[in-house]
C-alpha cells in the first residue's frame, strides 16, 4: 500500500497557543504565511490552545508559548516565539539551508 502524500514529504506541525493574544494569533499567520509560500500542499497545522486544555503543556513538555513543533518530517523540531522572523523558522523547520 502507498503512503498518501502528506506521509511521504509533508510537514506535520502542531503551533501551541494560549488563547487569542497577539502573540499567539501573530504566530498562527505567520506560520500560515511561511507554508502557503513554501510548503503548499504539503502541510498541516494542528493548533492546540492550552487554555482549553492545560495539561496537553506537560505532555509535550512545553515551557513557553507559543510553540511550533515539526512532527513530521522527522526529527522533531521546536521553535518558540511569534514565527515573525521567517529566515530563522525556514532554517528551524530545515525547509531553508542553515
Amino acid at each position: 500500500m502507498m503512503p498518501a502524500p502528506m506521509e511521504q514529504d509533508g510537514y506535520n506541525l502542531r503551533l501551541y497557543v494560549a488563547g487569542q493574544t497577539p502573540k499567539s494569533l501573530a504566530a498562527l499567520a505567520n506560520l500560515k504565511k511561511l507554508c502557503e509560500t513554501h510548503l503548499p500542499g504539503r502541510y498541516t497545522i494542528e493548533v492546540i490552545d492550552l487554555m482549553k486544555d492545560p495539561a496537553l503543556a506537560q505532555r509535550d513538555q512545553i515551557v513557553a508559548i507559543p510553540t511550533l513543533i515539526r512532527q513530521l518530517p522527522e526529527p522533531l523540531k521546536r521553535i518558540i516565539g511569534d514565527l515573525s522572523n521567517a529566515e530563522k523558522v525556514l532554517v528551524g523547520l530545515d525547509i531553508a539551508p542553515s
